[in-house]
């Protein structure tokens, strides 16, 4: 870019003591988009394909342990669920260890979405990484990684997107 020595776009003022910060918010953004439209030509949005990520890894689970996972609320992991259920994806079931409570787990049209899921995240991946070199991608992923275990380190952060079993373990 001309004018831009560093080939980044033009921090706003307010930015300018949080260029890392600001880059980060704006991919995290864009990305999430570029995510958002893969994903509703499967008949998904955001956040469903990692709740079902979930379930396909460790099978039926509480919906309090898919919040904890997704990092969101109750009543958030409520709505996922609720419109996983009705596209035929997912469905409650007694908990036989806890009468009181339910658990959530695949239905068989949920788990023929995996191999599709996967196609996706592969090609977010791609168009994410484009043309960086396997080591480039390498050096990008432990920078986004040590980025994430600085965050999780702090007060604020350490109560934030990551289940507390796993926050001890990002911090090692």
């Amino acid at each position: 870019m001309s004018g831009d020595p560093d080939g980044l776009r033009q921090l706003p003022g307010a930015a300018a003591g949080g260029p890392i910060s600001h880059a980060i918010f704006r991919l995290a953004r864009i990305h999430q988009l570029l995510a958002g439209r893969l994903l509703r030509a499967a008949g998904l949005h955001p956040s469903q394909e990692l709740l079902l990520m979930r379930l396909w890894e460790s099978g039926p689970q509480r919906q309090a342990a898919l919040a904890e996972e997704l990092g969101t609320d109750s009543a958030g992991t409520t709505r996922i669920v609720q419109r996983l259920e009705a596209a035929g994806y997912v469905r409650r079931l007694p908990d036989p260890a806890d009468r009181r409570a339910t658990l959530v787990a695949t239905t068989p049209a949920g788990d023929e979405l995996r191999s599709c899921v996967e196609h996706i995240w592969t090609q977010l991946e791609e168009l994410t990484a484009g043309d960086m070199t396997e080591a480039q991608r390498r050096t990008a992923l432990a920078s986004l990684r040590a980025l994430e275990e600085n965050v999780l380190a702090t007060e604020a952060g350490s109560r934030c997107g990551m289940p507390a079993a796993k926050r001890g373990a990002a911090r090692r």
